[in-house]
């Protein structure tokens, strides 16, 4: 059990580093709600930079969840994803910490479950079973947030779902020296925000086989992309983060 715990953790480390590239994705839904001023040939003005920084989650935001900015590192190793079929990169963009489509601003952020506290009188050995059972049970997510000029945020959501459907097969991301095989694309449905695409994807990396949830979600002219894995090797939709995500968006 410890054996399967500490390869699972690795994995998950060489993810972290990866800016969250994992080892398997989520869910597809469209809620074609088309509000009055969101309709077709209307202009939407995208939210500056600084607008856009104030309503990315920040910690203390979502109970019982670490919020982080990434750091120099990830965001530059981010900027290498590619995939071994071009179709495929909108998907690459959505998973990593790059923006999908052109957007005017974009932001994202880092979270994690917090593990619960062992009892104060536990036993050493105690401490270290509670430690590796919440290791197992550790939520690692990306949160990136954009805000796009006129037609962009339907554009980049449409180019999302496009993805979805070629990619369904599988393909391949490169970032650094890494290699994650994604070998499964399954659609799935999120409820929320004015229309999303949601994929469960399946992945392998280094002989360890995962699932991970992959949501994008548009509200107005922004859009939500939200990519999480679980230690446990199976990853439910983190619906709570995304949830509160749009709320803050208002």
């Amino acid at each position: 059990m410890r054996r399967t715990t500490v390869r699972r953790t690795a994995v998950a480390a060489s993810a972290i580093s990866m800016a969250l590239l994992l080892s398997a994705c989520g869910a597809d839904k469209s809620a074609d709600a088309a509000p009055d001023d969101k309709a077709p040939g209307k202009a939407t003005k995208a939210l500056s930079q600084a607008e856009l920084d104030k309503l990315v989650l920040a910690e203390g935001d979502l109970k019982n969840h670490k919020v982080t900015e990434p750091s120099k590192a990830e965001v530059a190793l981010a900027k290498t994803a590619t995939s071994d079929k071009a179709e495929c990169k909108p998907l690459v963009d959505a998973m990593m910490l790059k923006p999908v489509g052109s957007p005017a601003a974009t932001t994202s952020r880092k979270i994690s479950t917090l593990p619960e506290k062992p009892a104060k009188d536990a036993t050493t050995e105690e401490k270290a079973e509670a430690g590796l059972a919440a290791l197992g049970k550790t939520v690692l997510m990306s949160d990136g947030v954009g805000s796009y000029e006129g037609k962009g945020a339907q554009e980049a959501l449409a180019a999302l779902r496009t993805a979805g459907e070629a990619c369904a097969g599988g393909f391949t991301m490169t970032a650094g020296s890494d290699k994650t095989k994604v070998t499964k694309l399954a659609p799935g449905t999120y409820a929320g925000g004015d229309e999303a695409v949601a994929f469960t994807v399946t992945t392998e990396q280094d002989g360890a086989v995962g699932t991970s949830q992959l949501v994008t979600v548009r509200k107005g002219n922004a859009l939500v992309s939200f990519f999480a894995i679980s230690l446990a090797g199976k990853t439910e939709q983190p619906k709570a983060a995304i949830d509160a995500q749009l709320a803050k968006l208002g």
